[in-house]
C-alpha cells in the first residue's frame, strides 16, 4: 500500500514551509490566495486523503465569493512627527508611492492608555487596513501584540532585537555603524582617541546599533572605551528628548566624569542638542574645548551654533523601502521576514571643528 501523503511531502514538493501548506489546507491565517491555490492543487495532485476533492473543485466558484482587497495602509505611533523627525519626508515619499499603487494612508497616534492596556488605537479599522506600518513605535510587548495580528506589518526602527522573541515582521532600519566606524577611524587620525557615547541605547534598535558600533569601532582601532564616557541611561521615568529632565541627567554625568573625552559620539541630533545646552551651562565650549557628532541630519543641525557633525538619513530611500517592503508582504505573506538598512551618509560641520 502506498505511503499516507503529509503536510510535510506537500510543502516538500512545493519548497514551501509546513506552516504555510496548513494555512492553506485548513483554511487559517493569512495567505496570499495564489500560494494557497498552488497547495490546495498538490494537495490534489498527490492524493492527500485529509483533502475533499469538492472543496478543490468547487475553489474557482469561491473566488468570486472574496471581497475586494482592503486598500489602506495605517501607520501606527506612539509619539507625534514632527517636521525635525527624519520620518517627516519618508512617509511623505511613502504616501506618494502607496497612492501611485492605488493605496490609500492613514496616521493613527497610540496613546499611553492605549499602550498600557494592549488596545489598538480607536481610529483603526479593520476590514478597510491591507498593512501597517510602525514608526516610534519601541513597546517590545505591545509591538509583539500586534505582530500576533495577523496583518501584514513593517516597522521603521524597533524595539532592540536581540532581548527576546524576533517580531514576526519585516524591519526597515537606517544604516548605523559604518559612518559611527568612519567618524571614530577619522577621530583618531586628527589625534583625538578619547571619545565618548551619550544616548540611551536600549531605547530603540537604531540606538542601539549605533551604540555598538561605537564599541566595535574603538576596538577594532585599539583605542580605549572608559565605561565612565558611555552616558547610555536617562534619568528614570522619563524618556529621551530634549526635557530639562534629560539635560539634568546630562548635567550630573558631565560633572562625575573625572576628565571629558575629547569627542562626544550622539544618539541623535537632538542629544546632541541637549549636550551642547549642558556643556555651554558648564562653561565649556564647542569645538574649542570639546567635539560633537549627531545623528540624522536634523534641520536643527544645521542652524545651530555651532553648527553640527552628524549622520544624514537618507529619507526619500527609506520611503520608497517602506512602501515596496509592505506591499510584498501584502503580495506574499507567506515570505520569510526580511530586515533591511538604508545608506546615511556622514557630514563634517564646525562641531568637530570643520
Amino acid at each position: 500500500m502506498a505511503e499516507r501523503v503529509t503536510i510535510q511531502d506537500i510543502a516538500d514538493a512545493l519548497g514551501l514551509s509546513r506552516n504555510t501548506v496548513s494555512k492553506a489546507i485548513n483554511n487559517t491565517g493569512l495567505l496570499a490566495e495564489s500560494t494557497r491555490e498552488k497547495v490546495l492543487q498538490k494537495a490534489m495532485d498527490m492524493g492527500y486523503k485529509q483533502f475533499s476533492y469538492v472543496t478543490i473543485a468547487g475553489l474557482n466558484d469561491r473566488k468570486t465569493e472574496v471581497p475586494s482587497p482592503a486598500k489602506e495602509i495605517a501607520m501606527f505611533s506612539t509619539s507625534p512627527i514632527g517636521n525635525s523627525h527624519f520620518a517627516s519626508t519618508m512617509l511623505d515619499k511613502l504616501q506618494r508611492e502607496l497612492s501611485q499603487l492605488g493605496y490609500s494612508f492613514t496616521m493613527h497616534r497610540i496613546h499611553d492608555e492605549e499602550l498600557e492596556a494592549m488596545q489598538l488605537p480607536s481610529s483603526y479599522n479593520k476590514e478597510r487596513t491591507a498593512g501597517i506600518i510602525c514608526v516610534e513605535t519601541f513597546d517590545r510587548a505591545y509591538s509583539a501584540m500586534l505582530c500576533g495580528m495577523e496583518k501584514p506589518i513593517l516597522f521603521v526602527d524597533s524595539p532592540v532585537a536581540g532581548l527576546g522573541e524576533p517580531l514576526r515582521a519585516d524591519c526597515l532600519y537606517m544604516e548605523n555603524e559604518s559612518n559611527i566606524y568612519n567618524i571614530v577611524k577619522e577621530m583618531h587620525r586628527r589625534g583625538k582617541d578619547r571619545i565618548g557615547f551619550i544616548g540611551e541605547y536600549l531605547h530603540c534598535q537604531s540606538f542601539f546599533e549605533r551604540y555598538m558600533g561605537y564599541r566595535n569601532a574603538m576596538h577594532l582601532l585599539k583605542l580605549p572605551c572608559p565605561e565612565e564616557y558611555c552616558i547610555i541611561g536617562c534619568k528614570e521615568g522619563t524618556k529621551i528628548s530634549s526635557t530639562d529632565d534629560y539635560r539634568e541627567y546630562l548635567e550630573e554625568a558631565f560633572r562625575g566624569l573625572r576628565s571629558m573625552p575629547d569627542v562626544f559620539l550622539c544618539a541623535n541630533d537632538f542629544v546632541a542638542l541637549d549636550a551642547l545646552a549642558v556643556l555651554k551651562k558648564l562653561g565649556l565650549s564647542v569645538p574649542e574645548d570639546i567635539w560633537l557628532c549627531g545623528f540624522d541630519d536634523s534641520p536643527e543641525s544645521k542652524v545651530v551654533t555651532p553648527s553640527l557633525t552628524t549622520i544624514h538619513i537618507h529619507s526619500q530611500i527609506m520611503g520608497f523601502s517602506a512602501a515596496h517592503l509592505l506591499l510584498s508582504r501584502i503580495k506574499e505573506p507567506s515570505l520569510n521576514f526580511r530586515t533591511l538598512h538604508t545608506e546615511t551618509s556622514l557630514i563634517y560641520r564646525e562641531s568637530t571643528g570643520d
